[in-house]
């Protein structure tokens, strides 16, 4: 197939994609307060940080940025680096081996930034608190400005918060 007809098939065809859903209520909690800074709108680059969870989370971050429920449609894209994000994304609790992790990769994060946390690990640590290996959750140790509830929390509930983030 030569080019120019691949481009016209492209062109005829047009975007494909299911529409947005508008998020359902208490899909995701943004700290009181806080707004989202104007420099981040419109497309916000993600690293991830497992802080210790048990990867139920993981899973549904694959799916959000996956094919399916495709975050990058709102604007949101993952990024190996902390120094090429907008946004960094927290999963489980925090254990004592990644307290200081977490930290510097939030440090390392140019400002403005939105720290994300996602499932409810990070909130309250779930069934692992009290565990000797926890030193607490994500907001014992840094602060979170958006919270996705869930264990797991659903793909569409990630995808809405940082449709937030993103303003699309």
């Amino acid at each position: 197939m030569s080019t120019a007809r691949l481009l016209r098939l492209i062109t005829r065809t047009g975007r494909v994609a299911e529409p947005l859903e508008p998020p359902a209520d208490g899909a995701f909690v943004v700290r009181e307060g806080f707004d989202v800074p104007p420099a981040l709108r419109g497309s916000a680059q993600v690293r991830h940080v497992d802080a210790g969870s048990c990867n139920g989370c993981e899973i549904e971050v694959g799916a959000a940025f996956g094919p399916v429920y495709d975050a990058e449609r709102v604007g949101a894209r993952l990024v190996a680096s902390p120094r090429h994000a907008d946004v960094v994304a927290v999963t489980g609790v925090v254990t004592q081996n990644m307290a200081e992790p977490l930290r510097n990769t939030v440090d390392a994060t140019p400002n403005p930034r939105v720290l994300v946390s996602i499932g409810d690990c990070t909130r309250g640590c779930g069934l692992f608190a009290g565990s000797y290996a926890v030193a607490g959750s994500v907001d014992d140790v840094v602060q979170v400005d958006v919270h996705v509830p869930g264990c797991p929390p659903d793909p569409r509930a990630i995808v809405a918060a940082l449709r937030a983030v993103t303003g699309r």
